[in-house]
């Protein structure tokens, strides 16, 4: 146990601050705080020994130093079992610091806020984490404090140890210290590599703010945490739950997979409705209402469509809610959702539902982090699109008015669908989704199979591909994918292109009298 005497309060953030200082006081902790810090609890009538007074040297250049003295650190710093450390704080009038509190400059907001590039800089916090990886180095002997929910905890242990606290406590205390540091130094040194118009540098630092701890992982075995980083973008980790149970890992894998699917179409130009399984995609269109969406989107594949995840790009109103309650469904995530809507859901107490204050920008660039044994893999998002200006026309037939509309749609939502894609797709919905096989050709198979399928549950007597067109997220390296899109029904094709065998592809395209486009543009999503 290491008793508390001498405690350096430096925060940001002042929530529980006066009480924390008050209960610390009450135990005959001498108070030791900087700037506003020292304000607050001077104005709530505790006694406090301002920092200027302590180092015996000002604060100077605008509150920029201000710690950084060897009366701070090396109080900090100092093991207290050392001869040679008592010797020198003695020469050197230092006092021991046996708890130091601190919140950081507040970047992560400014950063969300849209502050600019001089306030960003100057919310750079320099002293905060310099002391914070002092006090963690030494938690032998130092208690480190970086979040007020910890505040509670520090105090109920010196109260059953005569103002002491464990060993196990600091120690924790200080993993969560250099933790804390280097996420916050994570999102500034990201801020500025954008800044400097870089993704990445020589070295990378991921980090992030824990949301949630969840029950478990993919599997019960397996511990798992939410973590949020500093990028600024509209998902699931912004997101406000209004009701139903916690959101498990594979609900928030899922439900960003919807999410980032129904955010690439502009609710200005329709509705679009999303439903995903096991992070893929199993139905996806765009109408003139969400409900029409909705039921579209559910009859291209309305066995996975149970237990799944449901996104929509524009706000739900009641008769849509009423619809989607028809089944059963994990999470519904949309940018607002009526009173109405709400009254709807109330009556199904375990269905989550999310709102957003809107869609993600399919546009903005961001990173993208895979672990591999001993290390990650970092890319940039794939935000990439084809218009139809993009595309190259290597077939006799060129694609009618619709088909191309089509064409385009369905190459959009190949970018979310697990490699090996194939999406078949008529009239802006998808009618059939092979996804994550070994082969593009059993991709297809297993698309237009559950194309059949979805016929059949709707009483249709023609399968839903026919007449549709078909996406590939990469090229086709033999015709026999293009073939059995061609025998499912399929009258036009859109595709990245560059295979070796690009001209015999082309030639059983002409020969069947289908359209074919290519994209230049490939959408592996491993």
């Amino acid at each position: 146990m290491s008793a508390i005497r001498r405690a350096l309060l430096s925060v940001s953030d002042k929530t529980g601050l006066v009480e924390f200082a008050t209960n610390l006081a009450d135990l005959g902790v001498d108070l030791i705080s900087t700037g506003g810090t020292a304000r607050a609890l001077h104005e709530a009538g505790l006694e406090v020994t301002d920092i200027s007074s302590w180092t015996g040297f000002p604060e100077i250049m605008d509150g920029r130093v201000k710690t950084l003295h060897p009366k701070v650190h090396g109080g900090l710093l100092a093991v207290r079992s050392n001869p040679d450390h008592q010797a020198a704080m003695q020469e050197n009038g230092i006092g021991a610091i046996d708890l130091l509190a601190v919140n950081l400059y507040p970047f992560e907001q400014t950063l969300a806020s849209g502050g600019n590039y001089e306030e960003l800089v100057e919310n750079i916090d320099i002293g905060g984490p310099a002391m914070t990886r002092a006090a963690a180095k030494n938690h032998n002997d130092v208690t480190t404090v970086v979040d007020p929910a910890d505040y509670s905890l520090i105090i109920e242990e010196m109260r059953a140890h005569s103002g002491a606290t464990l060993q196990k406590t600091r120690t924790r205390l200080a993993a969560k210290a250099f933790a804390r540091t280097a996420a916050y130094d994570s999102i500034v040194s990201t801020w500025l590599l954008g800044e400097a118009g870089e993704s990445l540098g020589p070295y990378r630092a991921l980090g992030g703010s824990l949301v949630q701890q969840l029950r478990y992982g993919e599997n019960p075995h397996q511990t798992a945490g939410f973590y949020r980083t500093g990028e600024i973008r509209e998902g699931v980790a912004t997101a406000q739950q209004l009701q139903g149970k916690e959101l498990s890992y594979n609900n928030i894998n899922d439900t960003d997979a919807a999410f980032e699917c129904v955010s690439e179409f502009d609710p200005a130009a329709c509705a679009a409705c999303v439903i995903v399984k096991h992070a893929n995609p199993c139905g996806v269109a765009t109408a003139a209402t969400a409900i029409e969406a909705y039921q579209l989107a559910l009859r291209c594949d309305p066995v996975s469509a149970f237990g799944g995840i449901v996104a929509f790009n524009q706000p739900i109103d009641e008769a849509t809610a009423a619809v989607v309650c028809e089944i059963f469904t994990e999470v519904i995530i949309a940018p607002g959702i009526s009173d109405a809507a709400k009254a709807v859901f109330a009556a199904k107490k375990n269905l989550r539902i999310l709102t957003t204050a809107g869609l993600a920008d399919a546009d903005q660039p961001g990173i993208a982090f895979k672990t591999v044994a001993g290390g990650f893999l970092v890319q940039s998002r794939d935000n990439g699109r084809i218009s139809s200006t993009d595309l190259k026309i290597v077939t006799k037939r060129q694609p009618g008015k619709q088909e191309m509309a089509d064409l385009l749609f369905a190459f959009r939502v190949a970018k979310h669908v697990k490699s090996n894609a194939i999406i078949y797709a008529k009239d802006g919905a998808t009618v059939g989704i092979g996804a994550g096989q070994m082969s593009r050709i059993d991709s297809s198979r297993v698309a237009a199979h559950k194309a059949r399928d979805a016929a059949d549950a709707a009483n249709i007597a023609e399968t839903l591909t026919a007449g549709s067109v078909v996406a590939s997220d990469a090229f086709f390296p033999f015709a026999d994918g293009l073939l059995q899109a061609a025998s499912a029904g399929a009258t036009a094709i859109i595709q990245p292109g560059g295979s070796m065998r690009d001209d015999e592809v082309i030639a059983a395209a002409d020969e069947k009298g289908l359209a074919m486009v290519f994209t230049g543009m490939r959408h592996f999503r491993h």
